[in-house]
């Protein structure tokens, strides 16, 4: 695999124009390489007198790769496949599809993610206890977001 160089000014400046415009996230490339730079307030008050958190990310290691850091850093963590917008429950005012304590099943539906107008099923990937929920109904999440621990 190849060094990949990253270009700290590049990703100050990128930073910047998140501050500057109050975008969440900017991606920019050529070729295979890419660079993501996104920020969230953490569930932080606005009001709060603290700077959303920025973080320099490369997309230019493959998608497997990344899954696979985020699976050997947390075994329990069931992460985000994608970016959109998460749900808790098939609709509104329905119970959700998981709660603390559960018992799941490999393949159970977990979350829902709303990306592109498209409803995407987040599946178990082991059978397992429901140990915490770390996202809220319709937030939004990034990918490799880490949205629930099973043991």
């Amino acid at each position: 695999m190849a060094k990949i160089h990253i270009d700290d000014k590049l990703i100050r400046h990128l930073a910047g124009l998140l501050r500057e415009t109050g975008l969440t996230e900017i991606e920019l490339g050529s070729g295979r390489e890419r660079v993501r730079v996104s920020r969230s307030n953490l569930g932080l008050p606005s009001d709060s007198g603290l700077a959303p958190v920025s973080k320099p990310t490369t997309d230019s290691v493959p998608a497997t790769a990344l899954t696979d850091e985020v699976e050997t850093a947390q075994p329990d963590a069931v992460t985000a496949p994608m970016v959109g917008t998460i749900y808790l429950a098939p609709e509104p005012g329905a119970e959700p599809y998981i709660n603390v304590g559960d018992e799941v099943q490999a393949g159970d539906t977990m979350f829902i993610i709303e990306a592109m107008k498209t409803m995407n099923p987040v599946d178990a990937p082991r059978s397992g206890r429901v140990e915490q929920v770390l996202v809220g109904n319709a937030s939004p999440v990034e990918y490799g977001e880490v949205l629930a621990l099973v043991s």
